[in-house]
């Protein structure tokens, strides 16, 4: 398991006309989502989180985990996980959990509920097989 704590981003100048240079969220998610077979995107402490977290080390996935309470990016990747849950039906009386946000194989598979239900249905193991995270 990796636990991604700190990202870098570059920096140039200093004083009041700092600029701050860094790809737009939606590359860096992609590159983050993109670093692993199985890829987590979750906040410090978070219950639901750790549901997901304990069933993929329970089937035998070592996931990358990305704390975004921890993370550089993690405000700008978080409101751009609320926006992807949104578009998903991530919808749960008027209220959308962006985490967990699941990536397999660099493609968003969802939060808590898409997760286990996959497992539930049979569909998860064969897709963490197809994404090289299992080898069974």
């Amino acid at each position: 398991m990796q636990v991604v704590k700190r990202s870098g981003m570059g920096m140039e100048g200093s004083g009041e006309g700092m600029v701050v240079t860094m790809e737009p969220i939606y590359e860096r998610l992609r590159h983050l989502a993109s670093g692993n077979a199985v890829v987590v995107f979750t906040v410090t402490g978070c219950c639901m989180s750790h549901v997901v977290k304990q069933l993929l080390f329970g089937l035998g996935v070592g996931p990358t985990i990305i704390e975004l309470d921890r993370h550089d990016a993690g405000k700008e990747i978080l409101d751009f996980l609320c926006r992807l849950a949104a578009g998903t039906g991530g919808d749960r009386g008027g209220r959308h959990q962006p985490v967990p946000a699941v990536f397999v194989s660099g493609k968003y598979l969802g939060g808590v509920e898409t997760v286990m239900a996959s497992h539930i249905n049979g569909t998860l193991v064969p897709l963490l097989k197809d994404s090289g995270a299992l080898w069974l």
